[in-house]
């Protein structure tokens, strides 16, 4: 087929980065510029020769700038059909002029609504009508015409023109699905925007309940080695409305390609330390915590997290919710140790030059940086099921210390207090039923995933062995029966921490007293399937 040469080119942007060299390399290849408002005046202070669209439709812009190009002589001219008489004869009739080339960028709509404090008639005003019809006209009619949604099309769109005249088919077609994503997303976020609007903030005790329908808009990262196994192909997905920290854009200072199983367990390691106050080291295998400490020190933090189960770490991913100095690479690079991943807020330069050159592992270990952490607010966390997705608030944090009760006749040290502090924020991120053991703020001993709750107790104790003497005893739910507390009892646990809200809160106090343990209800559940 044919390509369209481009002699007209209609351009209305609210993104100008490089648009005066595009427009120049436009005007300089003998294309005629059409623009309006803003861009037109921006590319004109650029001493470019630009047709005023007003002018040209014989329709001024007005309503501040609402109606600018809705016009039959600017959509007739984009969808009119090169090889259809009965078009052409209409635009001789009406006097319309063909557009070969769209070029458009639309309100920052998604900007306006993520700054604090927007307004709803502010967001309003970000809604752009004008440009979606012009990208929608222009990719349904790119058989003839080329539309260009983003500024890193304009380079090969500028070769193509001076080479050919213009893009060929196949490359038209990818500009146009490239546009109708764009649409697709932009739509996407007005209607999250007014489904957040009618719903309110959906942190379960506000607002009107969940949203009619959810609209996700993913797009390609970068492909992964396998899935779980390696018969499985899968890929990383970037989250538009994502904010905060990304493992999908992390910086990858050193290492080999991420897998599948590698993102999901440096997602774990991230959730584990974030919220953590002090300096904190969260050791993840199979998905689950082997191991994580807090200290004043982070070398001490990961010397106590990677001794939490030393057997169970060899090959972990660890998440670090400071940047990893070389105190604490020095500590990764004694005998004995292997580490798969590591994601931080940064990598001290000495860091890394240790963790590359020094331990055995050098060569392979993945090194991710992220952002700083900070607070986040709760975005919904989506599951995919059999015909369809799970949708729920996350789990983002512990209830207040001033809503947890004291249900025993023992109190609790200030130690102790620390320590099933910092269970209670360990055990949310195990899988149900979860059992930690904690001591000077670090876990020493984790029972995950059992279908018994008193399984998961004697996994715990028999990982934490002597250290379980002297621990805390953290539990994401409560106690059915009183049989746990004695088993815990036997080992030496010092405390208890759990939800409370079982038949039998009375028999499980009651063995507490029995042992002289402090046990603190918090009245929040924290399962994790």
């Amino acid at each position: 087929m044919e390509i369209p040469k481009i002699k007209r080119a209609l351009i209305s942007v609210s993104d100008k980065s490089g648009l005066e060299e595009f427009a120049r390399g436009l005007a300089d290849s003998g294309v005629q510029v059409f623009s309006t408002g803003g861009t037109r005046k921006h590319l004109e202070s650029a001493g470019l020769e630009v047709h005023d669209v007003a002018a040209y439709t014989g329709f001024p812009e007005m309503m501040d700038g609402r109606l600018k190009t809705l016009h039959p002589k600017i959509f007739g001219g984009i969808l009119c059909r090169a090889n259809r008489e009965d078009d052409m004869a209409s635009m001789s009739e009406h006097g319309i002029e063909a557009f070969e080339l769209v070029v458009i960028s639309l309100y920052p709509f998604e900007a306006t609504i993520a700054r604090p404090g927007v307004t709803m008639p502010e967001a309003i005003e970000q809604i752009d009508i004008g440009g979606p019809s012009l990208v929608r006209a222009a990719a349904k009619n790119h058989r003839f015409v080329s539309i260009a949604t983003a500024p890193g099309q304009y380079a090969e769109i500028l070769d193509s023109i001076r080479s050919a005249g213009g893009p060929d088919l196949e490359h038209r077609k990818r500009l146009a699905a490239a546009a109708f994503a764009m649409t697709a997303k932009y739509d996407c976020a007005i209607s999250g925007y007014f489904e957040q609007q009618l719903t309110g903030p959906q942190d379960g005790d506000d607002g009107e309940g969940p949203p009619a329908s959810i609209c996700l808009t993913l797009k390609l990262a970068s492909p992964l080695r396998y899935g779980e196994n390696p018969h499985q192909p899968a890929a990383a997905y970037r989250w538009s409305q994502s904010s905060g920290p990304s493992l999908i854009d992390a910086k990858q200072l050193n290492g080999k390609e991420l897998s599948y199983n590698n993102l999901l367990d440096l997602d774990s390691a991230l959730g584990i330390v974030r919220f953590v106050p002090k300096p904190a080291v969260s050791v993840i295998k199979h998905n689950n915590p082997c191991g994580a400490a807090a200290d004043e020190e982070l070398a001490e933090a990961c010397r106590k997290a990677m001794a939490g189960d030393p057997s169970s770490a060899f090959g972990s991913v660890l998440g670090v919710n400071r940047s990893v100095d070389a105190a604490m690479a020095e500590v990764l690079s004694e005998p004995g140790l292997f580490v798969e991943a590591i994601v931080a807020p940064g990598f001290d330069a000495e860091a890394v030059e240790i963790l590359t050159s020094k331990p055995k592992w050098r060569k392979n270990v993945r090194l991710m940086e992220v952002c700083e952490l900070g607070a986040v607010a709760g975005r919904p966390a989506y599951r995919q099921v059999e015909g369809g997705m799970l949708m729920q608030t996350p789990d983002m944090g512990c209830t207040s210390e001033d809503e947890w009760r004291l249900v025993t006749e023992s109190t609790a040290s200030d130690a102790v207090m620390a320590d099933l502090r910092f269970g209670w924020e360990m055990v949310r991120h195990v899988k149900s039923n979860a059992i930690v053991l904690c001591k000077d703020e670090s876990l020493v001993g984790v029972g995950a995933g059992q279908m018994s709750r008193v399984d998961s107790v004697e996994i715990s104790i028999k990982k934490a062995a002597d250290r379980a003497s002297g621990s805390v005893l953290a539990s994401d739910a409560f106690f059915p029966f009183p049989d746990s507390i004695r088993h815990a009892a036997d080992a030496g646990v010092a405390a208890v921490i759990q939800p409370g809200g079982s038949k039998r809160d009375d028999e499980v106090i009651a063995a507490c007293n029995e042992y002289n343990l402090p046990m603190i209800f918090t009245g929040r559940r924290h399962f994790k399937h």
